[in-house]
Order: C-alpha cells, then sequence, then structure tokens
C-alpha cells in the first residue's frame, strides 16, 4: 500500500498565479494596485515566516507576596487567569488571561524547636514571610506532627483559583530553604549576603522538602507542579540578615549538589516527569556565568533555564539563548518601576527578539506604584486604579495565546506570532517616539486574506486598549500601512494567513519489472524533497528518498523501486 502526501488548495493556485504574475495579469494588478489608497511609511517592520519559538508555552505571574496578602479572591483571579472583564476599584478591566502560576515555598515559622527559632529579619513585612510545612527536623514523613499541612492557606487557594479558571503550568519555587536549615536561622539571608546560607548537612533535606511538597500537591491538592526551582537569584549577594523578603546566596557548586539531589527525590516519590528548573539568576549575565560553570552533568539534570529580566536593555540574551539551545527556557520573573508599560514593551520586545524565550512572567501584579501592574499596597490589602502597563501587557497576553508559533521580525519593538489552528497572525508593535505610520511587510508569508483589526493602548494618552476596529489590508502586496500615535502599542490581528506554503500536490504510478513507483509533482515544488517512512504512528520515522529528481520545465519526476515491506507512507517535506 502506498500513502499520499498533502493535497493542494485551489487557493495556493490563486496566491501562485500573483505571487508570478504575466502579461496581462501584470497590468492588471497594476491597475488595481493604483486604485488602493496608501499611506506613506515612515518606517518599515518585515514579519519573516521563520519560527524562532515553536509553541509558545504562555503567561504567569508569581504568587507570592500578592496572594498571601488577597488570598483566592475571585475578582482577581479573574483579572489575572482569564480573558474575561473584571472590575477592580470601579473600573472594568481587561483579563490578562494568563496561563502559568508560580507557588513559593515559604521557609518561616513561629514554632521554636526546643531553644531554636527564627530568627527573623527586622526589615521583613509580614505579608512577605510565607509560612514554612515542615515545621522541625524530627521527620521528613508528611503524615507525621513535624508537618503541618494548613499553613499557607491564602496562597494555596490562589492557586487553586488560578486552576479552576485554565491555568495549566505550575511551577514550585523556593525563595529560602526552611529557617531551621539555614546557618543563622534567618530565611532573609546570612550575616553576610555573599555567603551560603544554607547549611551543608541540608543540602539533601532542601530537596527533601521541595519534592514532597511536589507529591503532596498531586495527591491532597490535585495540582501537577510542571516544574520545581529550588533558588531565587542564588548567585546574588544582597541576601543578607537585613533583608526585606526570603532569599539565600548560594554558590555554583551549592547549586550543582542541590540540583543533583532534587532530582533524585523527586524520582523517588515517582515524579520523573516533574521537570528540575534552574538557577533563576536575577540577569542574563549571571545565568550566562551560572549555567556555564555549573558543568554538563548538573546540566543534564536540568529541564528547564529560568532567567530574570532586571538587566532590562543589557546584557547577553542572544549568549544566554545559543548556551541553552536543547534546554527549555524561560524568563520567569520580570518587574520595574515604570508605571507607563513603555519599558515593559521595550523589554518584552528585547526578549523576543534575542532571548527566544517560550514563556514569560511578570513578578507583583498588585504592587507599590509603578512596580504592580494594579497598584496595591499589600500589607493593608489596598487595592488602587490599574496603571498604563496594565493595559500595554494586555497586548501581549491576550492575543498571543499558547501554542502560537513565534515568528522573525525585522525590529525587536514588533512582536509577530501566528497561530497554526485558526490560521492568525498577530502582531503586537511598540511605536517608541514620535507620531508616524509603520509600513508591515508581510509579502514572506504565503497567503493572507484577513480582516485585520486593532487594539491601541497610548501610555501618554487617554487610550486603554482601545478597540480601533478594521485596519486595511492589501492583499496585493501583502502589506499594511498603520498610522501610530507617539509612544503607543498596538496590537493587529489578521485572519486567514497561511504562514507558509503547503507541499505541492504528488502523484505516482507503478510500472515495470522489478516493480517501481514514479513520483511526479509540479515544477514549481522543486524545492521540497521526496521522503518515506514503513509507518505513520507512533512515531513516523521519515527519510530521504536516495534518487534526485527529473525536471522538464513542467512536472519534478522522481522514480525508486517498489518497497519490500508490506506498507510504505511517502509525501514531500521542505528540505
Amino acid at each position: 500500500m502506498v500513502g499520499f502526501g498533502h493535497v493542494r488548495k485551489e487557493r495556493f493556485l490563486l496566491m501562485h498565479v500573483c505571487r508570478h504574475p504575466l502579461g496581462a495579469l501584470a497590468l492588471l494588478a497594476g491597475f488595481l494596485a493604483g486604485l488602493v489608497p496608501r499611506l506613506k511609511a515612515d518606517s518599515k517592520v518585515v514579519i519573516h515566516p521563520d519560527v524562532t519559538v515553536p509553541s509558545w508555552e504562555g503567561w504567569g505571574t508569581s504568587l507570592c507576596w500578592w496572594a498571601h496578602a488577597y488570598g483566592g479572591r475571585s475578582d482577581l483571579a479573574d483579572l489575572l487567569f482569564t480573558t474575561r472583564s473584571a472590575v477592580i476599584s470601579g473600573t472594568p478591566l481587561p483579563g490578562l488571561g494568563l496561563n502559568i502560576a508560580r507557588y513559593n515555598l515559604g521557609a518561616s515559622s513561629s514554632v521554636a524547636i526546643g531553644t531554636d527559632h527564627l530568627q527573623a529579619s527586622p526589615n521583613i513585612p509580614s505579608f512577605k514571610q510565607i509560612p514554612t510545612y515542615w515545621l522541625n527536623w524530627s521527620s521528613a514523613d508528611p503524615g507525621s506532627a513535624s508537618w503541618d499541612w494548613t499553613q499557607d492557606s491564602r496562597q494555596r487557594a490562589a492557586l487553586q483559583a488560578a486552576k479552576s479558571r485554565g491555568a495549566n503550568l505550575f511551577e514550585l519555587f523556593s525563595n529560602s530553604p526552611v529557617w531551621w536549615m539555614c546557618y543563622n536561622h534567618n530565611p532573609s539571608g546570612a550575616n553576610t549576603g555573599a555567603n551560603d546560607n544554607l547549611q551543608s548537612w541540608n543540602y539533601r533535606q532542601h530537596a527533601v522538602y521541595l519534592a514532597t511538597v511536589a507529591r503532596y500537591a498531586r495527591d491532597h491538592w490535585n495540582v501537577a507542579f510542571d516544574s520545581v526551582e529550588p533558588f531565587n537569584e542564588p548567585i546574588a549577594g544582597w541576601w543578607s540578615a537585613q533583608g526585606t523578603q526570603e532569599g539565600c546566596h548560594l554558590d555554583v557548586g551549592t547549586q550543582a549538589a542541590v540540583v543533583g539531589f532534587l532530582r533524585d527525590e523527586l524520582d523517588a516519590r515517582g515524579l520523573q516527569s516533574i521537570r528540575v528548573s534552574a538557577s533563576d539568576e536575577n540577569s542574563y549575565s549571571d545565568a550566562l556565568n551560572t549555567w556555564t560553570k555549573l558543568g554538563p552533568l548538573t546540566r543534564a539534570k536540568i529541564g528547564r533555564v529560568n532567567v530574570h529580566g532586571y538587566e532590562y536593555g543589557n546584557g547577553p540574551r542572544s549568549q544566554l539563548f545559543q548556551a541553552t539551545v536543547g534546554t527549555r527556557l524561560w524568563n520567569s520573573e520580570y518587574g520595574e518601576g515604570d508605571a507607563s508599560g513603555l519599558s515593559l514593551a521595550r523589554n518584552l520586545g528585547l526578549d523576543f527578539s534575542l532571548l527566544h524565550p517560550s514563556a514569560w512572567c511578570y513578578w507583583q501584579p498588585f504592587d507599590y506604584g509603578g512596580w504592580g501592574l494594579v497598584q496595591a499596597d499589600p500589607s493593608t490589602q489596598w487595592l488602587g486604579t490599574a496603571n498604563p502597563k496594565y493595559y500595554v501587557l494586555a497586548h501581549y497576553t491576550r492575543h498571543i495565546r499558547p501554542g502560537m508559533q513565534i515568528l522573525s521580525t525585522s525590529d525587536s519593538h514588533s512582536v509577530a506570532a501566528y497561530d497554526p489552528v485558526q490560521h492568525r497572525l498577530v502582531l503586537v508593535t511598540l511605536n517608541d517616539g514620535n507620531a508616524q505610520t509603520i509600513h508591515y511587510d508581510l509579502s514572506g508569508l504565503f497567503d493572507i486574506q484577513g480582516p485585520a483589526r486593532s487594539w491601541t493602548t497610548s501610555p501618554t494618552g487617554s487610550l486603554r486598549y482601545h478597540l480601533d476596529g478594521t485596519v486595511f489590508l492589501d492583499t496585493n502586496s501583502p502589506s499594511l500601512s498603520v498610522p501610530f500615535q507617539s509612544f503607543t502599542v498596538k496590537t493587529i490581528e489578521i485572519d486567514y494567513v497561511q504562514r507558509i506554503a503547503p507541499p505541492p500536490p504528488l502523484t505516482v504510478r507503478g510500472n515495470g519489472q522489478p516493480p517501481q513507483l514514479t513520483f511526479q509533482w509540479p515544477a514549481w515544488g522543486q524545492a521540497v524533497v521526496l521522503k518515506s517512512s514503513e509507518r505513520l504512528s507512533p512515531s513516523p520515522l521519515w527519510q530521504t528518498v536516495p534518487g534526485t529528481p527529473q525536471r522538464d520545465g513542467t512536472n519534478c519526476t522522481q522514480t525508486v523501486v517498489a518497497p519490500t515491506s508490506a506498507t510504505a507512507f511517502y509525501q514531500l517535506q521542505g528540505p
């Protein structure tokens, strides 16, 4: 039996004619083009069909510290984890549609162990002291009195609220080991910030704590963590006993030991599918340095590299991407005090252009001043109004959805994403200057029909995620020319887009002795390669069929000896 490849759609034939205008067709196309209104472009952005991230995993946030303060409030959960409208401080806001929740495993407790007790920093506010489940070192049995699973109920409620609204990726992470595992019993850091604060005899116990909670969450909370991160900015030297949050310096050698123990402890509990992620360093520079020093044996145990974006417009994004090829990469934490959202858009663009993460997480959605997407005071549970930054982020999170392909663009201020199921192209652009018209060159994409529509946020003006309506799409070019006000962010959605050409039609006939198969396809498909596989499932192994196709100007023809196996499948693929 012989299986055949894809069938060409009629739309391809029409597009093929448009791509190769000849004679009267060229005159007709030129005449029609003269009827199309065109705007003078001040700058040009080329959208390439090349995929830089094959499948976008999504957008997320940490649950500490805001969830410890606000708990599982339905309005906040709706705002973050759905795309429905939610009313905050009397104003309806478009939901962000986040799908990633990072649960912070706490390190603090008021329960003493004999004469030993927590040595809390005098500068840490109570809402940043996350309760631990493991009260003392007497027993590692999660069913024993050494564990209290009623702790941290507010953050757990927020986790469950996220899950019930569709969040589907969960990470368990630690800012510091439990207080009694620290040399000075202070989970804010060592007396000197550049010193390790995890007792060497508790390296494995830190891993035991993480793995035990991951297993307990699966069995009792119905939450399956996808990854466990044992560190938070571990190489930094600012984690001191006088700090304002939980934190712990850990040298690279200590990190390597803990990663090994964590992988063992997860496996021992039947959690082989959970990735160990590391090291959540503060900057791209620190992440690259730590990743390099961890060495190949430790790196092989790490299923994803997490990095924070606090180097903003600087840092070796491209080098980190190249160094981690073959390992998943997330920007797992980003935040700054620019309430306008312009800094966020600039740095998001650089991440998409140079770092190529498959997910991106904001640090504190509810926080003071410009750091929060929504102004808030977690210490009093006060909530204020949304910063323009909130609406800017919505342009990305509401439209670049999980499963989309991230495409290459010629400008770091523009992000392009393609939905291969809905055949939709999404463009998000920051105009980081004076008012201008931006021309989008879409000619590298195969087929574009539209319609197109746009949304606008003007952080320095009055527009907040405003639906502009239909955008004129020139399907002959194809291209878009879009006017931008100064310092604005726009999202443009274009429907019925085919990113690349489908393979040409493939025909086959049998002849001769010994039996032969002759395959034929149109000459315009000369770049494709004939491949075969003996099976389609569970995993087809497509191999290039030996031989060189013959071309006569109209068709490509390739003759092969008929397979001796009972079944063979053939298809045309890109080279």
